[in-house]
């Protein structure tokens, strides 16, 4: 039997009902589900946490691979379907729980999970808080495998100068490096979505740059981006210095205060935000 004609007998025999504002879609091509898996390059000494298991298809795959799976699932409706699809699995296990209230680091130590690739078909409405607080946590993960919306995979491996860049991709690229394994059609998926995805894969990595205070960085990385379409000198003016001090800023920085953030790099909001450490410290 087919993933998508599996995937409907489940739906139909529990009688589930797709919730909207949970952004459930499950994935019915096993071709795409095979490339998450593969992407994730999970073997017997490797752990794996899910967000959003819907009724278990990748989960079992993943199970199938690696020592242990962790699957965090917030729908009431879909637990007593997860424990009827994994009941055949001895290292899977399912936390009742909303993603973005779980203390992971309290979680990983409580299962002993060790070289932990985290691997999801994220919903598209909590794409970027839990990308955001996975990675402003520094959880010890090796990867982020994750199906998302294309245009939020777009923003991520985003370069200085483009639409696309922003802070999203300033707090990725900081921590990661980033690639694409595969675009995913709207008819990949029950029900179809509106939007086509994009499956990418985040390598952790320690920080490349030199950074004296990362609140501070990722602060001015936030003013840059809240207005697009001001200077950072406009941007900036409300980061705590006085007009005379922030001039300074730009000149010791050697940044132009006439350009816009999405023009720069991130070495550059380094230099930047390193320039008002040192000034805000005298």
């Amino acid at each position: 039997m087919s993933l998508a004609s599996k995937t409907k007998e489940i739906v139909k025999h529990f009688e589930f009902k797709f919730s909207k504002s949970l952004g459930q879609n499950f994935l019915i091509d096993q071709n795409i589900l095979n490339k998450i898996v593969d992407a994730a390059e999970l073997d017997e000494n490797s752990t794996a946490i899910e967000i959003g298991p819907g009724i278990g298809v990748l989960t079992q795959e993943m199970a199938r691979r690696c020592k242990k799976v962790v699957a965090i699932e917030i729908d009431d409706t879909l637990i007593p379907i997860l424990n009827e699809t994994l009941a055949n699995f001895e290292n899977i296990k399912i936390v009742h729980n909303d993603a973005l209230k779980v203390d992971f680091n309290r979680l990983i130590e409580e299962e002993g999970l060790e070289n932990i690739k985290l691997v999801a078909n994220l919903p598209y409405y909590v794409t970027t808080p839990i990308l955001t607080k996975v990675l402003m946590e520094k959880l010890p993960l090796k990867s982020i495998i994750v199906m998302i919306q294309k245009e939020v995979a777009d923003r991520i491996v985003a370069k200085p100068g483009s639409k696309e860049y922003g802070s999203l991709s300033i707090l990725v690229q900081y921590y990661c490096d980033v690639q694409k394994v595969c675009r995913v059609s709207k008819n990949c998926f029950v029900p179809p979505p509106k939007v086509e995805s994009s499956v990418i894969k985040m390598n952790l990595r320690p920080p490349k740059y030199n950074v004296e205070d990362e609140d501070l960085f990722f602060n001015v990385v936030r003013h840059a981006f809240n207005m697009r379409r001001k200077t950072l000198w406009n941007a900036l003016k409300p980061i705590g210095l006085r007009e005379e001090d922030l001039k300074e800023v730009f000149k010791l920085s050697g940044i132009d205060e006439t350009r816009r953030g999405e023009t720069l790099s991130i070495e550059e909001f380094a230099k930047l935000s390193n320039t008002i450490y040192t000034k805000l410290k005298k």
